[in-house]
């Protein structure tokens, strides 16, 4: 069960009743057609569902109204199997919410060229359907995607895919809640903005709680709770022999699976799947979330560091986006430079928090050690190397008048040198095309 089957995706064929009855119900053939072998072959995250043809402007708005006020809809693909005129779908395209994608194909691959007339082209004729569709689009500057290519083919089940997963975490993000312990971390400015504009544009709510509120749920959790979470740990990492039982820093695990547990139930009990915390602002908790933090990550919550929410909500963004695919996604900060001639490279970390998402296949260590801010006792935390590839730095900032979303492709390369005094989960990668442009 993923958040993928909470959704399907409405499949919307346009024609006209122009080309008459047998031309229509040989184009509600062909889309169910499509339709079940998408569903059984495509691998796509998302449920295909076949709605009824669009062939008047009345039929296309229904279809587009109901789209709207159907949960369950995360968007809408239409194929223009004929040629359907684009007037009748301006009303329904004006009051769509939902993502759109245009998937400019045909049921056939391949021209039957002894025998193709003028019938047949008037049935098959995405090629003119689909420009007239995109020239709607176009004129109305309705953002929709579009993928070409047969039904049948591979890279197009992936585009489809792809943008399934976007109409999801749209979805996903236009409900998301933001909780941030504690506030801002003081006299910085780029992890601030207007939580008010970022409601507006992108759908989710940022609210703080006082950090007091979380650690009264913590001092609720009981000893067997407690007890049966550093049970998983001992099944699920390895831990030192300070964090082991008899370890002079065993409490220090015990403080850590409560905290955790504490902010699982308050975030579940609040309907978050976001939150952030700050160093500065940890009254009455016994040492600052960092086991739990990674730990919450890993199930797909959205995290940031320093109260910086908009980092926090994009993390919850890009893991629904990612669900069930290879690799991971994680909260991360560019901490420093390795300047080597052709060799730039960027050690990335945070105090603890890291996803074990992006660890590489072996059981993280569960340490305890000390941390020299935050003015707590030693902070449980898991230290882990990362996996090597392709990957993409992201992050949302507010310039005041507009958001902007910064991407860097990047390369995550092997750790040549082991970091006896760095005891935190780190990542190192190499900026593309090159540290001087990326930065």
């Amino acid at each position: 069960m993923t958040i993928f089957n909470n959704y399907e995706v409405w499949f919307v064929i346009g024609s006209q009743h122009l080309y008459g009855p047998e031309a229509l119900r040989q184009v509600t053939q062909h889309a169910e057609h499509v339709v079940n072998a998408l569903n059984a072959e495509a691998k796509l995250p998302c449920k295909l569902v076949l709605k009824p043809l669009g062939t008047s402007p009345d039929e296309i708005t229904h279809i587009c109204r109901d789209a709207n006020y159907d949960d369950k809809c995360a968007g809408l693909v239409v194929w223009l199997h004929t040629f359907s005129p684009a007037k009748m779908w301006i009303n329904g395209l004006s009051i769509l919410n939902k993502p759109l994608l245009q998937f400019h194909t045909q049921f056939n691959a391949a021209l039957p060229w002894d025998s193709i007339d003028m019938d047949f082209m008037n049935l098959n004729q995405t090629a003119h359907g689909g420009r007239e569709f995109g020239f709607i689009g176009a004129r109305m500057r309705q953002q929709h995607a579009v993928v070409t290519g047969h039904w049948q083919d591979k890279q197009a089940h992936q585009r489809i895919g792809s943008w399934m997963r976007q109409a999801v975490s749209k979805q996903d993000t236009r409900q998301l809640k933001v909780v941030r312990f504690g506030d801002n971390m003081r006299e910085v400015a780029v992890t601030d903005g207007d939580k008010v504009a970022a409601q507006i544009k992108f759908g989710f709510s940022v609210n703080t709680w006082a950090v007091g509120d979380l650690v009264q749920v913590v001092n609720e959790i009981s000893d067997g709770d407690v007890n049966a979470l550093v049970d998983e740990y001992e099944s699920s990492y390895r831990l030192t022999a300070a964090a082991q039982v008899n370890g002079d820093k065993r409490q220090n695990v015990l403080d850590a699976a409560r905290i955790e547990l504490g902010m699982k139930r308050f975030l579940e009990q609040g309907g978050f799947h976001a939150f952030t915390t700050t160093f500065e602002d940890l009254h009455g908790l016994k040492q600052l979330p960092g086991l739990a933090v990674q730990r919450l990550m890993q199930q797909g919550y959205g995290f940031a560091g320093e109260g910086d929410w908009k980092t926090a909500a994009l993390l919850r963004i890009m893991k629904v986006m990612s669900t069930g695919l290879q690799g991971g996604t994680s909260f991360m900060e560019d901490y420093t430079y390795h300047f080597e001639d052709g060799n730039d490279l960027v050690l990335g970390s945070h105090m603890l928090e890291v996803c074990p998402s992006i660890a590489v296949d072996e059981k993280p260590i569960l340490d305890v050690q000390h941390l020299g801010i935050g003015g707590k006792a030693d902070p449980a935390r898991l230290i882990f190397n990362t996996r090597t590839g392709p990957a993409i730095n992201a992050s949302l900032i507010d310039l005041g008048d507009r958001f902007r979303l910064l991407e860097n492709c990047v390369d995550a390369v092997e750790t040549q040198h082991s970091l006896p005094k760095l005891p935190v989960a780190n990542a190192l990668w190499k900026a593309q095309p090159d540290l001087a442009t990326a930065s």
